[in-house]
């Protein structure tokens, strides 16, 4: 990261953070993306029995990690206010902190994950391929959590080709022993969909080595000699990292689990419309990575002006996101409108599936405009280190007005499965409106107290 004086400068440094970002999202959405297909392709009850897994791990995953996103602000606050000292510190804590997580995950787990399937209305055979593939994945819970403390350190430094590049070295990896796994080629145990698990825990492990071997090897990140040190563990590290973490990690609980829950509370419909959902929902995630991509380079900018006390400059960053987001929205609705029946076709040969698939995938345009609004303006907020609204307001839009919405269209109208859809919609719209808001007061807070410094000097 570095300054700049000009909205030339702003737009080129951004594109910088924001393209290797981006790849690396869809690289990491594609190995769930490569799960999905690859077991669908299996039976449908792979895909069903992979789709419930997913959705019990995905928010689990993406919340708890988010409370790890805690250190992306911190290093770029550290650099912004030249702390570098700092840096190595903050980044061994977070690993302590990570490793923690990850072994609660794993206790937790398995007190509760046969009695939660238990609870749903699922085939015998998807019921057992969904609980056989996340043990199967619980064997990388470790070592993911570790990566994703070092991924937010690289990227954090501007440096985001790095993870870029190891992203793209394991996509392939993942592919490879999905096939070997899931169909049982090359003399490999035919698994189904309980292979994809396997799969990607042997991904997960791979993407630790690779970056130990880059923060320990490659300049400048050895530069900071992260494990030339093992310092002991600190709770005041933790508090400050728990106090920022919480609340993202909370929010993006709150927005990944309502897909989640929408997703288990299509148990009660048929198989087929279990796996059209996920397939849809599947695709219509893989898009939100571009908005999700510029919230995490916005984070970075944003996070290194803030540090730095540039808030206009901050300001900047902040709409340069926004419109960004929204302009690659309209591309990808009048995609997803125009293309809808060959994205279908990439998930099932099924007929009934496909028609299925190809109906909840207009409403996944709906899906677009909001999530290009909410999700950079989380992402300059963390920038702010400003977390809480963005919890309360997915609190209040998903579950509060989203979720009961779908539910009284699903159960009661003519609506059914596409009830939920709707409530998604509705959930998503309301959380863009709230965060809009947030970040106007933030920006004009900071303004304020930007005059009265230059006033006091």
């Amino acid at each position: 990261m570095k300054q700049t004086f000009t909205l030339k400068e702003k737009t080129l440094q951004l594109i910088q953070l924001l393209f290797p970002v981006f790849v690396t999202q869809v690289g990491l959405y594609a190995m769930n993306f490569a799960d999905v297909t690859m077991s669908g392709h299996a039976s449908a009850q792979d895909l069903a029995g992979v789709a419930i897994g997913s959705n019990i791990w995905v928010p689990v995953f993406t919340g708890l990690s988010g409370i790890l996103l805690a250190l992306t602000p911190v290093v770029s606050h550290h650099l912004g206010a030249k702390r570098p000292e700092q840096i190595p510190y903050s980044v061994m804590q977070a690993i302590y902190l990570a490793v923690t997580i990850a072994l609660l995950v794993l206790f937790i787990g398995s007190l509760v994950l046969q009695n939660l399937l238990n609870t749903m209305n699922l085939e015998e055979r998807v019921r057992t391929i969904a609980h056989d593939y996340l043990v199967a994945l619980s064997f990388g819970i470790i070592p993911l959590f570790i990566y994703h403390v070092l991924r937010c350190f690289i990227d954090a430094l501007g440096q985001t080709k790095i993870t870029m590049f190891i992203t793209l070295t394991a996509l392939p990896v993942n592919i490879v022993f999905n096939y070997l796994l899931i169909y049982g080629k090359l003399g490999f145990p035919k698994l189904g969909g309980v292979g994809a698990g396997y799969a990607t825990t042997i991904t997960y492990w791979f993407c630790l080595s690779l970056v130990l071997l880059v923060v320990w090897k490659l300049r400048p990140f050895s530069d900071y000699g992260i494990f030339r040190r093992f310092y002991p563990l600190s709770l005041s590290a933790w508090k400050e990292l728990l106090k920022i973490g919480m609340p993202i990690g909370f929010a993006i609980f709150f927005e990944t689990s309502i897909f989640a829950a929408v997703t288990l509370l299509m148990s009660q419909f048929n198989t087929a419309t279990i796996a059209a959902h996920q397939s849809a929902i599947n695709f219509a995630s893989l898009l939100y990575m571009i908005p999700l991509s510029v919230s995490m380079a916005l984070t970075i900018a944003v996070g290194f002006e803030a540090g730095a006390k540039r808030y206009q400059d901050a300001k900047q960053y902040s709409f340069l996101g926004i419109g960004v987001a929204i302009g690659t929205a309209i591309a990808t609705s009048l995609f997803l409108y125009i293309f809808r029946g060959e994205v279908a076709a990439l998930y099932t040969n099924d007929h009934d599936v496909w028609l299925l698939t190809k109906h909840f995938l207009l409403y996944a345009i709906f899906f677009q405009f909001s999530d290009a609004v909410a999700a950079p303006i989380q992402g300059a907020l963390r920038g702010y280190k400003d977390v809480n609204a963005a919890f309360v307001a997915a609190l209040l839009s998903y579950w509060v007005i989203g979720l009961p919405v779908g539910y009284v269209l699903a159960n009661f109208t003519s609506a059914e499965a596409f009830g939920y859809w709707i409530g998604l919609i509705t959930g998503l719209a309301a959380g863009a409106f709230f965060l809009s808001f947030r970040l106007l007061h933030v920006q004009k807070k900071y303004k304020y107290s930007e005059k009265k410094a230059e006033k006091a000097c």
